[in-house]
Order: structure tokens, then C-alpha cells, then sequence
């Protein structure tokens, strides 16, 4: 993991009420979806909370614009959706976008499913640590964990390397 985004790849931030790409993000969603059994957010809730949130992008110019990978962002920091299409996985992007989150933020937190191990040893990679496990938290049932970005072992040095800062 880890790597440096490409000079390819734009990058953009949509602001909350705009709808700009989220058809992209939705398709990619289900995707992902689809092969590993995570983000099983119904449509309508996954539109209504991407239109409310700050939405980064990575597009990919040399693919006709394909998305890379979007982080859906509340105004607390707090990460709604983080998907990186499978095809530029491995690549740093993932790791730019929390960056990006954590440089406008601060503070940065999510969920994970308790079962979603490689979203948590990607969010702990990073420096993520588990803050709670609560029981019950998905619609279906399924546990989370409750993780909060750390402001140590030098984290926003890394995460501002990733950023190319």
C-alpha cells in the first residue's frame, strides 16, 4: 500500500447540495458492494447523505474522467463513504483521500464493520485506532467499530507526505 497519486488523477471537491458525480460514486458503491459484501447502503440513503456531505474525488483524466475513488465527509469529520475503485487500489488513494479529510478537519472519524477486516487494517494502517465496538449498528444488524483517526507517531507528517505537502 501506499504510493503516490498520479498526475493523472484531478482532484475535486463537491460541496454539500450538489449532486456532481453521484451517480460515479453510487455505481462504484455497489461494485464493491457486490465483490467483498460491504456498503450495503440503500440508494436513497446513500444520495441523501452524499448530497449533504463534502465530497472528494479522484478522477482519473487519462480514463475519461473515471472516478479513482470519492470520500463522502461530514461537517465534524466524520467519513460517511470512502470507496477506491478496485482497479486503482494499492496506490496511495485511499490514503490521499483521508489525508485530505484530516489536512480540512482535523479531527477525522468513521465506522467499520467489525467483520470488514480489510477496511480496518487499511484504517489502522494509517493510524486509525478502535475508540468503541457498538453492537447492532447497521440496518442488517452487523456490528461496527467505532474508529477515530490518532494525532500521534507522527501521523500528520505521513498523512501530509501523501498529500505531497
Amino acid at each position: 500500500m501506499g504510493g503516490v497519486v498520479s498526475v493523472k488523477v484531478e482532484r475535486r471537491v463537491v460541496d454539500p447540495g450538489d449532486r456532481d458525480h453521484v451517480e460515479d460514486a453510487w455505481q462504484l458503491k455497489e461494485r464493491i458492494r457486490r465483490d467483498h459484501g460491504v456498503l450495503r447502503q440503500r440508494r436513497g440513503f446513500f444520495e441523501s447523505a452524499y448530497k449533504r456531505s463534502t465530497v472528494y474525488l479522484f478522477l482519473d483524466r487519462a480514463n475519461r474522467g473515471a472516478l479513482v475513488g470519492f470520500a463522502a465527509v461530514r461537517r465534524d469529520g466524520y467519513i460517511l463513504f470512502l470507496a477506491v475503485d478496485p482497479d486503482y487500489q494499492g496506490e496511495g488513494y485511499g490514503e490521499a483521500l483521508v489525508a485530505r479529510v484530516a489536512d480540512d478537519f482535523g479531527s477525522v472519524t468513521c465506522h467499520a464493520r467489525t467483520t470488514n477486516e480489510e477496511a480496518l487494517h487499511f484504517y489502522q494502517h494509517i493510524g486509525f485506532t478502535v475508540d468503541r465496538r457498538i453492537d447492532g449498528y447497521y440496518e442488517d444488524g452487523g456490528d461496527a467499530y467505532y474508529l477515530r483517526l490518532g494525532e500521534d507517531d507522527g501521523l500528520t507528517d505521513r498523512l501530509s507526505r501523501l498529500l505531497g505537502g
